[in-house]
């Protein structure tokens, strides 16, 4: 087994604290913000992990030269800078810290909401230049006034309360958002066109898709109050820039507060800097002291958690995410999906996932892609991840079967593997002991009781007295060290199954002499990565 640490590259300045959680936990850190493309491509290709915030850009190319590239995390909330689809294709997990500047991101769109109210920046301005100008600079309260929502996320949230505060009737576009949550939330969901046309203010919360690209248009600007005022403290590009220059300029739109845009800096060309009445910011949404130390640590903790603990948290391109708690049980997912697939050479046509017990009652679904991921390691050379399991398993046409049940007789939560070429199939089960400890404990018929380890004899044979012995014998014979064991069987006399774990790899010579000698009917030499 490879035990030399993970190397990491932090393409971007990170907080301190984030270094020293990687460096703590054994983890080899080069810092090199700043990076070119060129250098970037030149480099990458020698790490496993990649560490980016939003001035990096983890291109296609870049991506194609990180040969050795596992995960790819973005310290904050948006993945624009990361091709996230190159990644995907190539197997790459690609992390954010959601959770880490979520208010600091409200506070701010908050902040340009107060400053379009009442006028804020360009009274500064005039008062720098000498002017008192207190006609020109009159506002209007927030208190009364409807606020429009696009997108009702964890930042959305956060704003629509301090809404709630100012007494502000609260609108709210998500597809989404269900019922039941705006009501718990004391919104209104409604249509785009309903809340462009209802709304005072507008703060834009959603995501950068192909869906919210340029959502926000000069028809969409039309529909809006004459004395509305937008904010996007998103992404820019939600927004149509042209469009809403012609707006304010217009006069369509009040005002706007900006905090992103289209093109970062902000050209030196762009027309809203000429404008009066647009507020701008170099986005400053995620730039307070405790966002950045908290998407540091943040993300830091998830490289942690899967270059050291195998725990995959807050992936953007994975259809699940690998909860804490049920990491051990994908972990022995992934081992019984090795053992099995070892076990059944061939054309694999179906991989079933059974989970059971108190297993069965939570989402189980990353379970099952760990157990597929086990399997196609076996028969593929590709890549083969947590991300793009499913992918080449449709594309090898392998059919994917899951089953629960919250009935188990011997295990509070039980995983089984079975492996199906059309002609032969094995099972394996496992069971994680007070759950962590992973424990093989069914092989086909056999019930056993073995720790998994990274070399395994699995053998099956006639019950006889003195088959273990012989067994003992031939292997020390050929001088591989038997480090434990586990014997199952039907009834006496019957079929039985021995699994041994050794501590070196068997040949092929030894595994004939046993064959010959013990008379062995089948004989399967696992290895595991583990």
């Amino acid at each position: 087994m490879n035990d030399s640490p993970a190397k990491i590259l932090i393409a971007d300045t990170l907080h301190k604290n984030g270094v020293a959680i990687l460096r703590a936990a054994n983890l080899e850190v080069d810092e090199r913000p700043g990076i070119k493309e060129d250098e970037f491509c030149r480099i990458v290709g020698s790490y496993d992990g990649l560490i980016v915030r939003s001035a990096a850009n983890v291109t296609a190319r870049v991506i194609e030269a990180g040969k050795k590239l596992k995960l790819v995390g973005r310290a904050g909330v948006g993945v624009d800078n990361i091709d996230v689809a190159a990644a995907t294709k190539t197997g790459i997990i690609v992390q954010n810290t959601p959770t880490g500047n979520i208010t600091s991101a409200a506070e701010h769109a908050l902040a340009l909401l107060f400053c379009c109210a009442r006028n804020v920046s360009r009274a500064d301005r005039l008062m720098k230049s000498g002017v008192w100008d207190k006609k020109g600079c009159i506002g209007v309260e927030l208190s009364g006034r409807t606020l429009g929502i696009i997108g009702m996320g964890k930042v959305g949230t956060i704003v629509a309360k301090v809404a709630h505060s100012l007494s502000m009737e609260v609108l709210v576009h998500d597809p989404y958002l269900n019922p039941r949550r705006a009501t718990e939330l004391g919104v209104i969901g409604v249509g785009l066109d309903e809340l462009l046309s209802r709304s005072d203010f507008i703060s834009i919360h959603a995501p950068l898709t192909e869906q919210t690209r340029n959502l926000i248009r000069l028809e969409n600007l039309r529909k809006m109050k004459p004395t509305a005022r937008l904010i996007n403290a998103a992404r820019g590009e939600i927004v149509n820039e042209a469009d809403l220059c012609q707006a304010l300029s217009e006069k369509v739109i009040a005002g706007a507060g900006l905090d992103v845009f289209a093109k970062e800096p902000l050209p030196p060309d762009s027309p809203l800097l000429k404008l009066d009445n647009a507020v701008l910011t170099p986005h400053l949404g995620a730039s307070t002291e405790e966002a950045q130390v908290r998407v540091a640590e943040e993300i830091a903790a998830q490289f942690v958690d899967f270059f050291c603990h195998k725990v995959v948290r807050n992936a953007v391109n994975l259809t699940v995410t690998l909860e804490p708690r049920l990491a051990p049980y994908a972990n022995l997912a992934d081992v019984l999906g090795q053992i099995a697939a070892q076990m059944t050479p061939g054309a694999v046509h179906s991989v079933e996932i059974g989970c059971y017990g108190k297993l069965a009652g939570d989402d189980t679904r990353q379970v099952s892609l760990a157990a597929l991921k086990g399997v196609l390691r076996q028969i593929t050379d590709d890549p083969v991840t947590w991300v793009n399991a499913q992918a080449v398993a449709e594309a090898r046409g392998i059919r994917l079967d899951e089953k629960k049940s919250e009935q188990t007789p011997s295990y509070t939560s039980l995983v089984s593997v079975t492996v199906s070429t059309g002609t032969d199939s094995h099972t394996v089960a496992g069971a994680c002991l007070e759950g962590k400890a992973a424990r093989i404990v069914r092989v086909d018929d056999f019930e056993v009781d073995l720790r998994p380890a990274e070399q395994l004899l699995i053998m099956f044979y006639p019950d006889r007295p003195g088959m273990v012995g012989k067994f003992g014998t031939i292997l020390g014979g050929a001088n591989i060290n038997i480090a434990n064991m586990a014997v199952g069987r039907t009834e006496k006399r019957g079929k039985a199954v021995v699994i041994l774990t050794i501590d070196e790899q068997i040949t092929d010579e030894v595994k004939q002499t046993i064959r010959r000698l013990a008379g062995v009917e089948h004989l399967y030499a696992i290895t595991l990565q583990v």
